[in-house]
């Protein structure tokens, strides 16, 4: 219930914000509501003639799908009544798996709950929140909106998946937005990708900050350093939905502008073929190979799809000035060994990254031997140990030699706060509430108990599914949803768009193809015999298709199965279209083998 004070209610009074002064000419415009203040201010009011209705305040709601009780594959929806938005919508790739498939959030949850966000909002362009934009979004078909970097990557997403683009709409960082009842703001903070930003989301009355990834960091090489000030006149804030990665690390983090200090020395140390494998997302850190390059005389390739695309996006941009002409991975045989540096995808041990390739000496443009040297400069995901020590192993018996976090640290920095960042931040913006997401079980509770020590109240350490309410009595859990993994694999093609409706199996049936392939030098090749199983289609002849499959494999030059079928995909419903009577849906399944070994 609302209280009265001199015949007016405290709604009231916060409704009408500008107060009337003695003397005024006139009392300003008022609306219905406030009348009473006035009245209660200006001459004595009966107050039998005033009935006060309590007003009706909407809980914010919180839905975290992922991010909560793991690294990786962020989404969290906030809904404030009965509108809802989404912040990211991020993937993990599961290496404990066959093929390692990706898993994304399962959309199942809010669609029982009947929720249908009205919008997403991006924070930045990692794959961990933007990598499952395209598996979901067709079930929400809401409008998108990213900073600039991270749109360009979201429309070679859409562009790879067959969706149009119209729905990514572009938002500079430091504008701001809104979205029924929700407005919010983006903020830039520093990370290891440019354009990363805390949202502030204001709905109702509550005020919460979700800041995304971030550290605090004096010479990020790209982009601004935080603007202290931006952030103390948010304070005090109601809740902080934050970033939990490193809250059991004390201290501060290392700085970008330290570690290009490091690679520029280490690079100085090596003689033959250098290899810097790093995220491809991480443009600080391939400003810091350029940096390096040049001042130890050496020529940059790239190696790797997924870096050479992100390059591109970011050389449109404006953010990679410093990185000098390219030379072609083709033409690196042409290079003394000591004038070569290469930066490659696959420091987490990804199976047909480019890193791995060169460590089987599979890769067509390459090899590595003794006298080589290979930079991981990027830290181990957890989980991922087992397959970068494998490769790690593969390096070693090449002869090359090694450089990682563990016998040169500075040669990587985290784009996430210390303890001390997360003091520094919360020290500005005077958070209520701390909501700890993005980490792991333990890293949720230590950053639990840091905010605990400031006075910040954070009573829950979220999981996946869990439905939390916040409101005047702070935040609480009301149900927990199971979140069954939802896995995609990369490896199968589905249905052409438009051929996959029942309809149309009726008509022209289906065709299903298992397709077997492993790497060569030159491209792809199949191992085994064609699985081609046909239901209703028009008949197809097998011997021509087959010899048009192996050609098609052998010129296809892709890193990955996902690459693969992506480039495979046209070209098959090109020539089936052409050679038979009716165009059927069609199913391409394809895995990875081994080539048979003869003694």
């Amino acid at each position: 219930m609302s209280e009265k004070n001199g015949g007016r209610s405290v709604a009231d009074s916060r409704t009408q914000r500008t107060r009337h002064r003695p003397g005024d000419c006139e009392p300003p415009p008022q609306s219905r509501i406030v009348k009473p203040y006035f009245q209660g201010i200006l001459y004595p009011m009966d107050p039998t003639r005033v009935t006060v209705r309590p007003r009706h305040r909407h809980p914010l709601r919180l839905l975290p799908l992922g991010g909560c009780g793991e690294i990786g594959m962020n989404l969290t929806l906030y809904g404030y009544a009965d509108e809802w938005i989404a912040v990211d919508c991020g993937m993990m790739i599961r290496q404990d798996l066959p093929d390692t498939p990706l898993q994304v959030p399962n959309f199942e949850t809010p669609r029982t709950l009947g929720i249908t966000p009205r919008a997403l909002f991006i924070t930045h362009g990692h794959e961990d929140h933007i990598g499952a934009v395209a598996w979901l979004w067709p079930h929400w078909q809401c409008p998108i909106y990213a900073t600039p970097l991270a749109a360009g990557l979201l429309r070679l997403k859409f562009a790879e998946h067959g969706l149009a683009p119209n729905a990514i709409r572009v938002i500079e960082p430091g504008e701001a937005l809104s979205s029924g009842a929700f407005t919010l703001r983006y903020l830039p903070l520093p990370h290891s990708i440019p354009e990363s930003c805390a949202l502030m989301i204001a709905a109702g009355r509550q005020r919460v900050l979700h800041t995304g990834d971030w550290k605090l960091d004096p010479d990020p090489l790209v982009g601004p350093a935080l603007d202290a000030e931006q952030f103390r006149a948010l304070a005090p804030v109601d809740l902080v939905v934050g970033d939990s990665t490193n809250a059991p690390v004390p201290g501060h983090s290392a700085s970008e502008g330290d570690v290009a200090r490091a690679l520029a020395e280490t690079l100085a140390e090596c003689r033959g073929r250098v290899v810097v494998s790093c995220f491809a997302s991480n443009i600080a850190r391939i400003v810091a190979v350029a940096r390096a390059a040049n001042q130890t005389g050496r020529r940059i390739s790239l190696m790797g799809r997924s870096m050479e695309r992100m390059v591109s996006v970011a050389r449109g941009l404006g953010y990679l000035e410093e990185l000098p002409p390219l030379v072609p991975i083709h033409d690196l045989g042409y290079l003394p060994p000591h004038e070569v540096v290469v930066i490659a995808t696959g420091s987490q041990g990804e199976p047909r990254a480019a890193l791995t390739r060169l460590a089987q000496g599979r890769h067509p443009h390459m090899e590595l031997a003794t006298g080589d040297s290979v930079i991981f400069s990027a830290k181990a995901i957890p989980g991922n140990e087992r397959p970068i020590e494998r490769l790690k192993t593969r390096l070693e018996r090449l002869g090359v030699t090694l450089f990682d976090e563990f016998n040169r640290p500075a040669l990587h920095a985290t784009g996430h706060p210390a303890q001390e960042e997360l003091k520094t931040l919360y020290s500005w913006i005077k958070p209520t509430h701390l909501l700890p997401v993005h980490g792991e079980a333990r890293h949720q509770q230590v950053h639990r108990e840091l905010a605990e020590s400031l006075g910040i109240n954070a009573p829950l350490s979220p999981l996946n599914g869990d439905m939390i309410r916040y409101d005047e009595n702070g935040l609480h859990r009301e149900a927990r949803h199971p979140q069954p993994p939802c896995i995609v694999s990369q490896n199968a093609v589905v249905a052409h768009p438009g051929l996959d409706d029942a309809s149309a199996h009726g008509r022209r049936g289906s065709l299903h193809l298992a397709l077997p392939v492993t790497a060569t030098d030159t491209g792809w090749a199949r191992i085994g015999r064609l699985m081609l199983e046909s239901t209703g289609a028009s008949p197809l002849d097998e011997d021509s298709f087959s010899d048009w499959l192996d050609d098609q494999l052998d010129a296809i030059h892709a890193d990955t199965l996902a690459e693969l079928r992506q480039s495979l995909k046209p070209c098959l419903l090109g020539w089936l279209a052409e050679h038979m009577q009716h165009l059927p849906s069609i199913h391409l399944q394809i895995m990875a083998a081994e080539m048979p070994s003869f003694s």
